[in-house]
């Protein structure tokens, strides 16, 4: 008798890696890509700007910090929470990423405060020109963003691109 060799059966693909798989589907096209790069994390930033500019119940306990509680907290929270259940070193880099953002936003609000544009005019400006940049690839690209045929994919997005970083770092995600 014939003894067969054991066939090593590929490990399932992660649920992260699927998603990858069917965002990656609408985002061949070079130039789209490179739009992404500038544009996801602008979109991100404009969003979480715009959410954070929603007045929220003011929080005597917190005193001078009561501005950094806010709704975008809870998108923050949702966001990172998901993304961990994903992968939770992409979600780490997403957390840091948020962190770098909001200090931005804040930067922002001071900037209002001294007589500069509003925060959410700025952040709607950004959030406008960014998507119509996402248009303009997905045209060149020829297919429609993913986000058309799943919500979700507008949180996959950004770690999307963070995956590439990985990639490239040789960081297991």
């Amino acid at each position: 008798m014939k003894k067969e060799k054991p066939t090593a059966k590929a490990a399932p693909k992660r649920e992260v890696d699927l998603l990858f798989d069917k965002y990656a589907e609408s985002h061949q096209n070079h130039a789209n890509e490179l739009i992404h790069w500038v544009c996801v994390p602008l979109i991100v930033f404009s969003l979480l700007g715009l959410i954070w500019c929603i007045p929220f119940p003011y929080l005597n306990f917190l005193g001078k910090y009561n501005g950094f509680v806010n709704w975008a907290s809870f998108l923050i929270a949702f966001s990172i929470y998901y993304y961990y259940r994903l992968s939770p070193v992409l979600s780490y880099m997403m957390l840091l990423l948020v962190f770098l953002m909001s200090y931005f936003i804040v930067q922002l609000e001071y900037w209002a405060a001294n007589g500069g544009p509003a925060v959410w005019l700025v952040c709607t400006v950004i959030f406008i020109v960014s998507w119509i940049g996402q248009f303009i690839g997905h045209k060149i690209e020829g297919k429609k963003p993913s986000f058309l045929d799943d919500v979700k994919f507008l949180l996959i997005g950004p770690i999307w691109l963070l995956h590439f970083i990985c990639q490239k770092t040789g960081l297991r995600y």
